[in-house]
């Protein structure tokens, strides 16, 4: 049986976005075909008010969707289509920008702690012009299986995890997305199986872990790209539980043009939601 290995390694860098909201950039902007179809994944987390507290004010978005996963904190979503939506903790915000939103995030707290992240995801070409649309979903609409050996918090995709079934509560049929929150308890392993079309990624947010056969170290606030072909063999030798993401999906291989919040194939593209924005006729 083939294990995927790693083959790249990013240590997640510190920045700020929206208000001088302080996140830590996982991956996103430097060569995203490699990434393909995921376009970039932000981590946010602070006990401090003021990393958070002026949030994501009105911005734009076209092209792609947003997968807002909180762990800990509220959130408030408002867009111009006049939903309103409150993420709290455990929950999942799924937001297909399509053609194009105006929305806003907002923290629903002025103390406490506040961690998740954001997940961007590639629209196929054919679909980046489709209507807009959002879901919040609430912690106990997500399945959660328990295993001997792990926890496993099915956001998206289905799979087989020590031989037993996993389905996720979205179904993404373009990309075929899997996206697991894993916690593995101390001296633990678990075999995730993947198709060999799909392109996986591995993000460690709480404590070390290895991965593949040759017992890779991968530590906390890292980001694995992993091999193409093969299982997902993770351990945890620490002595306290491990907690990862694990992202796979099936690449759309179609050229990627970005500027900030838009995503396109084309230059051209890029240039016609900037004047659709200006002439605020994006959303139309």
């Amino acid at each position: 049986m083939h294990t995927r290995k790693p083959i790249e390694m990013i240590k997640g860098r510190a920045t700020s976005d929206g208000d001088g909201v302080k996140l830590t950039r996982v991956f996103g902007g430097h060569k995203p075909r490699r990434f393909d179809p995921f376009l970039l994944l932000d981590e946010f987390g602070s006990e401090e008010a003021s990393d958070y507290i002026g949030g994501f004010p009105p911005h734009p978005h076209r092209g792609f969707e947003t997968i807002t996963y909180m762990l800990q904190g509220k959130m408030e979503h408002k867009d111009h289509m006049n939903n309103v939506g409150l993420l709290s903790d455990g929950g999942v915000q799924w937001m297909t920008a399509g053609k194009g939103i105006i929305h806003s995030e907002m923290p629903q707290q002025t103390a406490g702690k506040m961690r998740g992240f954001q997940l961007w995801l590639n629209l196929p070409a054919e679909k980046k012009l489709q209507a807009a649309r959002y879901k919040d979903v609430a912690p106990a609409a997500i399945p959660v299986f328990q295993m001997e050996n792990a926890t496993v918090k099915a956001i998206a995709g289905g799979t087989e995890i020590n031989g037993v079934a996993i389905d996720g509560h979205f179904d993404v049929p373009d990309t075929e997305v899997l996206y697991l929150d894993v916690h593995l308890k101390a001296g633990s392993s678990i075999d995730i199986a993947l198709e060999d079309k799909l392109n996986s990624l591995i993000y460690s947010y709480d404590n070390a872990i290895k991965i593949g056969e040759a017992d890779t170290p991968v530590e906390a606030q890292t980001l694995v790209r992993l091999s193409e072909e093969g299982n997902v063999i993770a351990k945890n030798d620490g002595q306290e539980e491990a907690r990862f993401l694990l992202l796979a999906g099936k690449p759309l291989n179609q050229p990627i043009a970005q500027y900030g919040p838009f995503v396109m194939n084309t230059p051209e593209e890029i240039d016609q939601a900037i004047k659709d924005y200006r002439d605020g006729v994006l959303t139309d």
